[in-house]
This record gives C-alpha cells, structure tokens and sequence, in this order.
C-alpha cells in the first residue's frame, strides 16, 4: 500500500513560503490598522503591486521559520527571543537601506526614534520583532504547521504552484517597476521595451498612488 502524501510536510520550503504568504497578509493589515488608529484615516501599505501583500512582513517571518524552524521544539524560549530580535532588526534594516540605495526610495525613517539604528531601525522595534517572532515559533507555527499538513494533498500540491508562480511575478515586477522608477527619477530613458512598458504602465503617478506611504529620498527629511 503506497503511503499517503501529506502536503509541506515537516521543515520544508512549502512550509516557508506559506507562512511568507501570511506574514504578508497580516503586515499589510497590520499596519493600515496601526495607521488608522494613529491618524484616523485609512491607506494601503501593501508592499506588491497586486494584492494585500507587505513583503517586509512576509520576509520577516519566513526568516524566522526558515532560521528557527528546524530545531524549534529544542530551543529555549529566551534564545528563541535573542535570535527573533537580531533577525527582525536585520531585515528591517536592510530592507530600507536596499530601498534607498537601489531605488531611491524611502519607506521609513525613525531617526526621531529612541535607540534608532541608522534611522532604519530600533531597539525597541527589534524587541518587538523578537516578541513577535517567539509567539510565532512558540505558540503559532506549531498550531498552523499541523492544519497545513492536513490539507489534502491533491488540492494543495497544485494551488501551492499557481500561488508561488503568481507571487514571483508580482515581486519581479514591483521591483522592476522600482527600478525603472529610480531611473526615470535620474533622467535615463528605457533602455529596452520592458522600461517603456514600466514607463506607461507604472509611471510614477501610479506607484506613488499604489505606495502612498512612499516618499522620494530626495524630499524624506
């Protein structure tokens, strides 16, 4: 009798990438719902051109699985603290120095911050990372990990495929968008089909409409 597949079953790439996938979810929400609160008004903080997808967010906890999933049920909760608080504020801050320096853009900036890093990052932001990567290895990832596997196989499989080809495409043209973006904010004409398409598609007045939280580096003082 052959045995039964169980779909991103264990520690495996599947597995990463669907909690990518929901770290992006819930960053994007997240943050329009601190944003709410705070100005009483609602905006789009997606990171992806199409859906409601923060890559900062979904980045950020699939580091988190893909570094401390392995041997999550060994290690101590206040490591698991300790390596969630140096993983977060790492990827935070390379994620707006990778902005800034590749395209010219700027997302966020805590210079005003106490205990800010560079303006890129905090201290008490990474601890809020490591809080909120030890609830998710401690207490969410064993929980959802077991109902992924329990998605049957047949269905799973396939949809996982559609879902990571359609994200590929939607961080590659982001990005390329956002590349373009720079360019144009430099004087350089497209250079290839692919630019001019950016260039009517995505010009600047969509981005900016697409990323409203999003600020020229030139004008982010």
């Amino acid at each position: 009798m052959a045995e039964k597949k169980i779909f991103a079953k264990g520690y495996c790439f599947a597995k990463i990438f669907i909690f990518f996938l929901i770290g992006c979810i819930i960053g994007t929400y997240y943050e329009e719902w601190l944003f709410f609160i705070k100005v009483g008004q609602t905006t789009s903080r997606q990171g992806l051109i199409y859906g409601p997808f923060s890559p900062i967010y979904g980045v950020g906890v699939a580091i988190f699985v893909a570094c401390l999933g392995k041997y999550n049920d060994q290690r101590s909760i206040a490591k698991t603290l300790l390596y969630a608080s140096l993983i977060g504020g790492v990827t935070e801050f390379a994620t707006s120095w990778i902005a800034e320096v590749f395209f010219g853009v700027e997302f966020w900036n805590y210079s005003g911050y106490v205990l800010n890093i560079a303006g890129r990052t905090t201290v008490p932001f990474m601890l809020g990372w490591g809080i909120g990567g030890t609830l998710l290895m401690k207490v969410i990832y064993p929980f959802i990990s077991k109902w992924i596997e329990k998605i049957p196989y047949s269905i799973a499989h396939p949809v996982y495929y559609v879902v990571l080809i359609l994200i590929l495409f939607d961080v590659v043209l982001t990005y390329t968008a956002f590349a373009r973006m720079a360019l144009r904010d430099q004087g350089k004409p497209p250079y290839s089909i692919i630019g001019e398409l950016m260039d009517d598609w995505y010009d600047d007045a969509f981005m900016y409409q697409t990323f409203p939280v999003m600020r020229p580096q030139s004008n982010a003082e």
